[in-house]
């Protein structure tokens, strides 16, 4: 092989090598591995190392991230020293190498995990069940009612009561306690009726309504002309008669 080929094959596998060396660099540097995580949306578990004013401190690849108190939960916290050394899961929501900046959040996996766990409970419930709930809030439409285990549902004002009313405060209040059944389920929303109830109630109370025996009716010929008597004449000359009362 000739010097300059020698020396051009050097060259290339020189360059090769410094080209995987920058590539290796750029993969180990902690702050490209993080937005890695971010682009990908990458679910992280961390343990809350520390808490600060107005968040908590977790560490992702050596590189300290903050999680704002807004982000930690779907609720308000009151005291955030409870999350101290909480394992918790996260995502990177925003990188700054330059500013030295990391930004982690929990709140969207909870909210993705409650979205989840709420769509298995409604695709439990079943049309036609009768179930007890309470009365949330009141609205012109119709009354929301609280069914427990985070699911709530619409009585539209049409399926309150069998009588015609004019809005839901008519007949509810917010806190009472109802009886409802379940005609609908749709897009995740669930549609009440207490009307069905009622006029299930209506029709059986007419099928069980009682019919005197036939021996009580008293309809016929001899019970109508009971107490009648005929006499000769009476009878001869078409006519009836009817004793005087006593």
């Amino acid at each position: 092989m000739s010097e300059e080929l020698l020396h051009e094959q050097t060259q290339t596998e020189a360059a090769v090598t410094m080209a995987d060396l920058e590539e290796h660099f750029d993969d180990a540097n902690p702050w490209n591995v993080v937005k890695s995580y971010m682009e990908k949306g990458t679910i992280l578990p961390v343990k809350v190392e520390g808490i600060v004013n107005g968040g908590a401190i977790a560490m992702i690849e050596g590189i300290r991230g903050f999680i704002p108190a807004s982000r930690l939960s779907l609720s308000y916290i009151e005291d955030l020293e409870t999350y101290l050394l909480k394992d918790i899961e996260v995502r990177v929501i925003d990188v700054d190498e330059a500013n030295n900046r990391l930004v982690l959040s929990a709140r969207e996996i909870l909210q993705e995990k409650a979205r989840k766990e709420r769509e298995a409970r409604i695709a439990a419930v079943k049309v036609g069940s009768i179930v007890t709930g309470t009365v949330e809030s009141l609205q012109n439409y119709g009354a929301f009612v609280d069914l427990g285990d985070g699911l709530s549902g619409l009585v539209h004002i049409s399926q309150i009561s069998l009588k015609r009313i004019k809005s839901p405060s008519d007949v509810l209040n917010v806190g009472d306690e109802v009886n409802v059944k379940i005609i609908g389920v749709k897009d995740g929303k669930i549609s009440l009726s207490m009307k069905a109830l009622e006029e299930e109630k209506k029709e059986e109370e007419e099928i069980h309504v009682e019919i005197p025996k036939a021996e009580e009716i008293g309809t016929s010929l001899g019970d109508l002309f009971k107490g009648l008597k005929l006499d000769s004449l009476g009878f001869n000359s078409g006519r009836l008669w009817i004793p005087e009362p006593e």
